[in-house]
């Protein structure tokens, strides 16, 4: 047996034959280690030699158990996974400080105990008494079946789910637990990958699946920390977006094995945790009195996954005492701003070059359609004009840069939303309705400029 000395950087894994003091994959100072690794001899007879393994098996042969989901009482939270929780499954959960990670988690634990299933919920972050402390928050009872393990050594969380026969893992976070075999510190992408393969080949066991849910860091880029090989191995990467002091927390899945990506699920951030959101459209509305009409304010139709849902996207235009207006638009890119409000002024005959434009929704839901641009722009003339649009009206189209409206996806489905709850009209762009389509009480109208929108609109 012929034995090597290479040298691995600790904080990627870059590897070297020889001792540097700079790593030139990550920039980082005095980070490697010394490996010692062992090199068998080639021998002709063993490569001849037959491997025992796990045998093919035939597609069409294997069987598929439907129950093989844990039914949360959280729909927000199973409509992202696909319907659920896989038992054999691992999930990566990543947001920003403060979005709520913990605290949807701990919910989560919850209602899986009370189906009579067992958790451990392991925390390399936080002490026994701090998640005590928010369970007593945000929890009405705290099930029998939790149990919590503060400590960073993921061998003795191993040896813990053994003991308890846990169905579901928690592990908060990935990147503070370490391996006792590896040298690097916890944190360092050797010991969150190594961690990570410990969990998924005990979570994958065929004799006795478990579920594993981690939570990962996110960088000041939004992204999650580390390598991306942690992504390719888990089966699901689920993102909670919100901020801090927002009430609105938005789950996305971007990788699903076990169902499809871009659902969201919807969650309102409260004193007592997160509370799912049953009604988006009423939450994203501004409750107005009948008949009250208020000038800036349109509304559209956004489709997110599978769910429709009534967006109201309100407008201030003021004058500019600055060489330079503002621009500002939390809810949607700032270039897509910009190019809405060029369309608007070449197009639409409005200047606005002397004036401050400020774009948001009610409820703070961000804007990723296009089928929402037509709304943003009859917003600004509704705010610029100071005359306001009947609140059962309704835009839909994206607008191209020579003012003609565009086709947008499932708008038959958006419109018989809108019908079913009672909206009275609808712009649209003109030819997009098939002929044969009827409507019981919303009237479509089809035009094919923005400027005879806004003449039909404001004649």
């Amino acid at each position: 047996m012929k034995k090597k000395i290479i040298y691995r950087c600790s904080q990627c894994g870059n590897e070297s034959i020889r001792w540097m003091g700079r790593c030139s994959e990550c920039g980082s100072w005095n980070s490697f280690d010394e490996v010692l690794i062992d090199h068998k001899k080639s021998d002709n007879k063993k490569q001849n030699r037959k491997v025992e393994g796990i045998s093919p098996i035939k597609l069409s042969t294997i069987d598929v158990d439907n129950g093989q989901r844990i039914v949360t009482s959280i729909d927000e939270f199973n409509r992202v996974l696909g319907g659920g929780i896989i038992k054999d499954s691992v999930t990566i959960l990543t947001a920003r400080p403060g979005a709520g990670k913990s605290t949807l988690l701990l919910e989560i634990a919850k209602d899986i105990a009370q189906k009579g299933f067992k958790v451990l919920y392991a925390s390399g972050e936080e002490s026994e008494t701090q998640i005590k402390n928010r369970a007593n928050r945000i929890l009405d009872e705290i099930p029998k079946d939790i149990w919590i393990l503060s400590d960073i050594s993921m061998d003795n969380v191993l040896q813990t789910i053994d003991t308890i026969d846990a169905d579901l893992v928690i592990i908060d976070s990935i990147q503070t637990f370490k391996l006792d075999e590896f040298n690097s510190r916890a944190g360092s992408p050797i010991q969150t990958i190594e961690c990570a393969n410990a969990l998924v080949d005990m979570a994958k066991n065929k004799n006795r699946p478990r579920a594993v849910i981690m939570v990962g860091h996110m960088t000041k880029a939004n992204e999650m920390a580390g390598l991306r090989t942690l992504e390719h191995l888990v089966d699901t990467v689920i993102y909670l977006e919100g901020e801090s002091d927002e009430e609105l927390r938005t789950l996305m899945a971007t990788k699903n094995r076990f169902g499809p990506t871009g659902e969201i699920g919807l969650f309102a951030m409260e004193e007592k945790g997160m509370v799912p959101i049953d009604n988006p459209s009423e939450f994203f509305l501004t409750s107005r009195k009948q008949n009250e009409i208020v000038p800036g304010s349109a509304l559209s139709v956004i489709k997110e996954g599978s769910r429709l849902i009534i967006v109201e996207i309100e407008s201030l235009v003021s004058h500019s005492f600055t060489p330079y207006p503002a621009r500002i638009g939390d809810c949607l890119r700032k270039d897509q701003l910009s190019t809405l409000i060029s369309i608007l002024e070449q197009r639409g005959k409005i200047s606005l070059y002397d004036k401050n434009v400020v774009i948001k929704t009610t409820g703070g839901l961000r804007l990723s359609e296009q089928s929402v641009n037509l709304a943003i722009i009859m917003s600004i003339v509704s705010s610029v004009r100071d005359k306001g649009i009947p609140s059962d009206v309704v835009f839909i189209a994206d607008v191209g840069l020579t003012g003609e409206l565009k086709r947008v996806p499932s708008i038959e489905a958006r419109i018989k939303e809108l019908d079913r709850m009672g909206y009275r009209k609808v712009y649209t762009y003109k030819d997009g309705i098939k002929p044969n389509m009827k409507w019981e009480g919303i009237e479509v109208i089809g035009l094919k400029t923005l400027q005879e929108v806004i003449n039909h609109v404001f004649s």
